[in-house]
């Protein structure tokens, strides 16, 4: 067991890692990307990464306060499916109703790994292969399909 504050700079570590490793590889439209924290530029949709002792998970995580208005940005992805899975594979879970950890009403389409500890080194090669090819898959998505979004904006 670690303390919290192991746990904390473990986590830390892990995530510094990836960063480093990840900072070459350039974006779908060859631009710079902070791939942990990726940026979409719309302000309640977010591509996150995370991972604990138990698993690790990718998900588009759709955050408007508005139930109604989340509904229509999932439904946006719905329809938009066909390239979803072109990109990032069918074995994504689409939850129109979930919530966050701090219990807020959110949507949700994510894909987890089972049997990985961010906590055990040896865990984070393992943890590496499954997040890189699924953000990048989520920023070849995005970039084709971006403008979709930006209209609903209006």
């Amino acid at each position: 067991m670690f303390s919290r504050k192991e746990a904390s700079e473990l986590r830390q570590a892990f995530w510094t890692a990836f960063g480093q490793y990840m900072q070459p590889i350039p974006g779908a439209e060859g631009e710079k990307v902070n791939w942990v924290n990726y940026k979409t530029g719309e302000k309640h949709i977010h591509f996150r990464m995370d991972a604990d002792k138990r698993s690790a998970r990718v998900a588009v995580t759709l955050t408007h306060k508005d139930a109604g208005l989340r509904q229509i940005y999932f439904e946006q992805f719905e329809q938009l499916k066909p390239v979803f899975i072109q990109h990032c594979g069918a074995d994504w879970n689409w939850l129109p109703e979930a919530y966050d950890d701090w219990g807020a009403a959110v949507s949700k389409i994510e894909v987890m790994q089972e049997d990985v500890n961010v906590f055990r080194k040896d865990d984070w090669p393992l943890l590496i292969s499954f997040f890189k090819p699924r953000i990048l898959a989520l920023d070849a998505f995005w970039c084709e399909t971006k403008y979709f979004f930006e209209a609903l904006r209006s």
